[in-house]
């Protein structure tokens, strides 16, 4: 996935973390697919993994999308988690998903991400690819997976074909099995790849669960840049498969990034709950973001203006952007003791204008904060956060 930087995303080289007890997976009945949809990304061996079953305690999550199946580092065509660590002799992820097993929960994993040599680089074929994340499926007895279809296969359209007949393959020979699609967004909806991946998995007959965008790392900010981009996906997949709009968006997901992005973006708390409200009535099929283990504050809270892979560079209580893919898939997450800000300055002063409200009404010359700016309405306007894209609704008076 999702992020595009080191720092944040790519699969790193794995700390070492001793196995814990349990070296057989437990095995699990299949949770609703409303779980799969809203399942948030969650590196098990890298970024400062948290405790899954704390997030649980702490959000009502149920699922997590654990994060990422490789090719080896030195070639080949076997599945590893990060290219280093075989899935095939591993007790230490297969102890993660036990923990959330034995809580209720479900794990999804996904293939694929930012960087790293992908399974449909290294084999040969369709079936060989599919081969190899059967392996995967067998041996953590899934129910869902991700095909996370990012550089630098993204631009390989052989390697994409490879993956998208597998995921095929695997929904043909696992009945039930939830297959989401997830590739990068832009202002379009999704770029030139993007087409040419959904035109593959036409010319194959496929139709996945979802095919999800990540409307971050290419010029967003906030929300109305996010929906926006949604919003003309939506018009692509209408285009490419035939679909009216309410099909398209059933089949149509969002997968964002908390806090601040690996290109400097910010999308706080009110920018999740915007998306939310969106995808909600729309009735989309997926929302989720990237990841756990930066759904924490930070020390200090903007991280010095930089991106973290185990923090969100804003402020925020802990696991607060879980709990809006809590709410995605019907659940209310528990209550949190004192709700932090919504839209924390990243680095202003202090806003002594009201926040703003998604729900509110606004009218041209009033004035609002948000992320740390005081903007003031041109004209009347309901549910689009300021920004200085979108509609241009909002005029930015600067920083409090």
């Amino acid at each position: 996935m999702g992020a595009a930087s080191a720092t944040a995303a790519t699969p790193h080289a794995f700390a070492g973390a001793a196995p814990h007890a349990g070296t057989t997976v437990t095995k699990a009945a299949a949770l609703g697919d409303n779980w799969y949809a809203a399942a948030p990304y969650l590196m098990p061996l890298d970024n400062d993994p948290p405790d899954a079953g704390s997030v649980m305690d702490a959000t009502g999550m149920k699922a997590f999308q654990l994060a990422f199946i490789l090719a080896p580092t030195g070639g080949g065509c076997t599945p590893t988690w990060g290219g280093t660590d075989a899935v095939s002799s591993d007790t230490q992820v297969t102890s993660v998903i036990n923990a959330i097993r034995a809580k209720g929960g479900d794990v999804s994993v996904s293939v694929g991400g930012y960087g790293g040599t992908k399974l449909g680089q290294e084999c040969g074929s369709a079936s060989a690819t599919a081969a190899a994340y059967q392996q995967v499926v067998t041996k953590y007895g899934l129910h869902a997976i991700d095909f996370d279809l990012e550089e630098p296969e993204y631009e390989n359209t052989a390697a994409i074909a490879n993956e998208l007949g597998a995921a095929q393959i695997l929904q043909q020979s696992n009945p039930g099995l939830y297959i989401s699609v997830t590739t990068p967004g832009t202002a379009a909806g999704t770029g030139w790849f993007g087409t040419q991946m959904l035109d593959e998995a036409k010319s194959l007959g496929f139709t996945p669960n979802n095919f999800s965008i990540m409307p971050f790392d290419g010029g967003f900010s906030g929300a109305a840049s996010q929906t926006a981009a949604l919003t003309a996906f939506n018009q692509i997949l209408q285009t490419t498969f035939g679909w009216d709009a309410a099909t398209a968006y059933a089949h149509e997901g969002y997968s964002g990034m908390n806090g601040r992005s690996d290109s400097g973006e910010y999308f706080y708390q009110a920018d999740f709950q915007t998306v939310l409200n969106f995808a909600e009535s729309n009735h989309m099929a997926r929302y989720t973001f990237w990841s756990v283990n930066r759904d924490r504050e930070c020390s200090p809270p903007d991280n010095n203006g930089t991106t973290s892979g185990t923090c969100s560079s804003v402020t925020q209580g802990a696991y607060d952007f879980t709990k809006f893919a809590t709410q995605f898939a019907g659940a209310t997450p528990p209550s949190s003791p004192t709700p932090p800000p919504t839209s924390p300055p990243p680095g202003g002063g202090t806003c002594t204008v009201a926040a703003y409200s998604a729900t509110a009404v606004y009218t041209a010359g009033n004035q609002v904060s948000y992320n740390g700016h005081v903007w003031t309405a041109k004209w009347w306007t309901q549910g689009e956060a300021p920004s200085t894209g979108g509609s241009g609704v909002w005029t930015d008076d600067g920083s409090c």
